[in-house]
């Protein structure tokens, strides 16, 4: 199969007519390229001198790019983009992890070329943060931005965050990707101590979402199971959770704050053992990826 795909990318030279991929005018390509992914775009590119050229065409990329990528490149320091003009070197810097305000990150999906964001715990506002009984941090690979907040200890837990992009119109997503029990790694292999965790699953966490446009989404979750025996694991510890809070939609391309937090306000009971790492906004078919 491998060899007959081979041949079609030749013109038939010994003068019987035949015609191969070759002879696709590179505009046509360019129409077809429109709608591939693409990881599929660059793949094909390297069938032909007409794929190629239909490859790095400002028209394909451009159809990739969200429609307010102006916006988007004000967030990059100025000398990473000023002097790119293709269209497809705009789209490999955008699909890298860009980062800005001191704790947050953008970076189109590479797939479908959707944007998404996401905000460090440095970047929120944690209540006791600067109290060493309570809270400390974690350098970890595990962490897009190679560190997270640890809570060992407190009763009144609030953690919010808020975000001001210009998110293309659509439908998107919300979650806070957190973690009960303290990791790290020992002799190459990850461990987890759960000496600190307790009091989550006696009343639940409200995770809450506020847009400028008056949109307010709120959900209640327990972050821990009751006790079980070995043969019931408990499978909340020891895992990163991206707990989903809700979705909402962007119907224009101004920019919009997204206000969110995460509370545990009960002082009947403390709390301890949680590592907060992020929250991430995605477009809202990117979760069942």
């Amino acid at each position: 199969m491998g060899a007959s795909l081979s041949s079609l990318t030749e013109s038939n030279n010994a003068g019987d007519g035949g015609r191969g991929l070759g002879d696709i005018p590179e505009s046509c390509v360019a129409c077809v390229f429109m709608h591939l992914t693409p990881p599929e775009i660059c793949n094909l590119a390297r069938l032909n001198r007409a794929f190629r050229g239909a490859a790095s065409s400002d028209s394909v990329w451009e159809s990739k790019l969200p429609g307010n990528y102006p916006s988007i490149l004000e967030f990059l320091p100025p000398e990473s983009y000023q002097n790119i003009s293709k269209k497809k070197d705009i789209f490999a810097i955008l699909s890298r992890s860009v980062f800005f305000d001191d704790g947050k990150a953008m970076w189109l999906n590479r797939l479908t070329g959707g944007v998404c964001v996401s905000v460090s715990a440095k970047a929120m506002s944690i209540t006791g943060i600067d109290d060493r009984r309570y809270w400390s941090w974690i350098n970890t690979e595990e962490s897009r931005f190679q560190i997270v907040a640890y809570l060992q200890q407190m009763w009144w837990v609030e953690v919010n965050g808020s975000l001001n992009f210009p998110f293309p119109a659509g439908m998107y997503s919300l979650s806070f990707r957190l973690h009960l029990g303290r990791f790290s790694r020992r002799l190459g292999r990850r461990v987890c101590n759960y000496e600190h965790t307790h009091g989550w699953e006696i009343k639940p966490v409200r995770f809450e979402i506020i847009i400028s446009d008056g949109q307010r989404l709120s959900r209640d979750c327990f972050l821990d199971e009751y006790e079980k025996d070995e043969a019931n694991w408990n499978s909340k510890r020891g895992v990163w959770i991206d707990y989903h809070v809700g979705d909402f939609s962007i119907s224009s391309l101004d920019m919009v704050e997204v206000r969110f937090s995460m509370k545990q306000i009960d002082c009947t009971h403390s709390k301890g053992g949680l590592c907060v790492d992020s929250v991430s906004i995605i477009p809202t078919e990117m979760r069942a990826q």
